[in-house]
Order: C-alpha cells, then sequence, then structure tokens
C-alpha cells in the first residue's frame, strides 16, 4: 500500500507556491488560518530560534523567525484563549458590501469571534437581525430572503428549517477575501 502524503519538502513547496502571489496581509491571514484549523500556535521569540540558529542570538539583527509549536487538543479548556472581539469593529475591519455578505460575517462571527455563551455552528433570521442591528449595519428589507439568497450563492448550507451553517466558500468569503480587494 503506497502512502500519498507529500514529503515535507513537497508540502512547504506546495506552501510556498500557494502563498507566494499573495500580498503580505493576504498570506498573514491565510497562514492564522491554517493555523487555526491544525491547532498550531505560531511564536515570534527570538530566544526560541535562537536556539536553533545562533545568528539570530545576536541583538544587532532585527529580523525575527517565527517559531511553530504545537499542541494535542485534550480538552475545550486547552485551546487557547481567543481574543475577543464585537460584532461592529469586525464589520469594520472586513467591510462587508451586501446584505450577503454581511450575513457571511455574522455567521463567521458567531462560529469563531463571539463569547463563548454566544457561540453557535447555525444562523437564522433572528440572529441576523441582532448581529445586523449590533453592527450597525442596515437592515435589509427582506431579511426573511437573506440567508436564502446566500445559500443559493453558494455561502451557506441548510442545517435543518431555518438554521444554515456557513460552508467553505462562505468561510473563505470572510477570512480570505474580505474586505475586497477594490477597497
Amino acid at each position: 500500500m503506497s502512502d500519498n502524503r507529500p514529503t515535507l519538502g513537497q508540502a512547504i513547496d506546495q506552501l510556498l507556491n500557494a502563498l507566494g502571489p499573495l500580498d503580505d496581509g493576504a498570506r498573514r491571514t491565510a497562514l492564522a488560518a491554517v493555523c487555526m484549523q491544525l491547532d498550531i500556535s505560531l511564536a515570534d521569540t527570538r530566544t526560541s530560534a535562537a536556539a536553533r540558529r545562533p545568528d539570530l542570538a545576536n541583538p544587532d539583527q532585527s529580523d525575527r523567525q517565527p517559531v511553530v509549536t504545537s499542541s494535542i487538543k485534550t480538552t475545550p479548556a486547552a485551546q487557547p484563549p481567543v481574543k475577543q472581539i464585537d460584532i461592529r469593529t469586525f464589520k469594520e475591519q472586513k467591510k462587508p458590501t451586501s446584505a450577503r455578505q454581511m450575513a457571511c460575517v455574522v455567521a463567521f462571527y458567531v462560529q469563531e469571534l463571539a463569547h463563548a455563551d454566544e457561540r453557535k455552528e447555525t444562523i437564522n433570521t433572528q440572529d441576523l437581525e441582532k448581529y445586523f442591528k449590533q453592527a450597525g449595519f442596515r437592515l435589509p428589507g427582506k431579511i426573511n430572503q437573506i440567508l436564502a439568497d446566500a445559500k443559493a450563492a453558494g455561502y451557506f448550507d441548510v442545517v435543518s428549517r431555518g438554521e444554515y451553517k456557513l460552508n467553505a466558500v462562505g468561510y473563505n468569503l470572510v477570512a480570505h477575501n474580505l474586505p475586497s480587494a477594490s477597497e
């Protein structure tokens, strides 16, 4: 039985090819999302890097090398604390230009960034209304239709009647494509 996994060198080449054409901000976002998904913590410390690379121990050198550490999840308490951000600030960072994009921002926020007691995997029209208002985003005339339209656009999957879950396309929109390059 052959193992189809790439070698370490091949994996690094694939990452360099994928990230090379992106600007610095997009690279950081992509790496942060990958690290979050793989539960990898990046530490930017000279001491750790100097232990492996004596040339970094020289304090006159200003460039720092990231040190990658990985931890195995044992319990939810073992997860690193997530930086708390409110929906209004997150909306201002992502700059959604449509109600569909804002619905994706809300779903991402509720799944990934909301306070622990407000987090959930799915959203509904009541969530949209609540978070659109909190974010200061204009309420659409037919708020009931937004999630269905966003699903038709490929951003959500239906979990049950009226409950929608952000899929990979919607997640990537928020994590990697907002704000849009034209902003």
